[in-house]
């Protein structure tokens, strides 16, 4: 009976992640805009948030842990 339970288990554990590991990815690059979209942010105002962003770097001079580029001119 061990021997069962365990190539149950088996095919249970092969079947997940075969399961779980799809050629096609879950999100489309067509749909990939709407992810990125600021409404999908954490903060309570997402649009005035980024605007904050943006002032802080160019008031600053350098762009830091955001992860864009530009200079404090802002023309980015």
């Amino acid at each position: 009976m061990t021997r069962f339970m365990r190539c149950l288990q088996v095919l249970a554990i092969t079947l997940t992640i075969s399961a779980c590991s799809g050629i096609q990815p879950w999100v489309q690059p067509y749909e990939r805009d709407r992810l990125a979209d600021p409404i999908m942010s954490f903060e309570r105002d997402p649009v005035s948030a980024a605007y904050l962003q943006k002032l802080y770097d160019i008031r600053e001079g350098a762009r830091g842990a955001s992860g864009g580029s530009g200079g404090g001119c802002g023309c980015n």
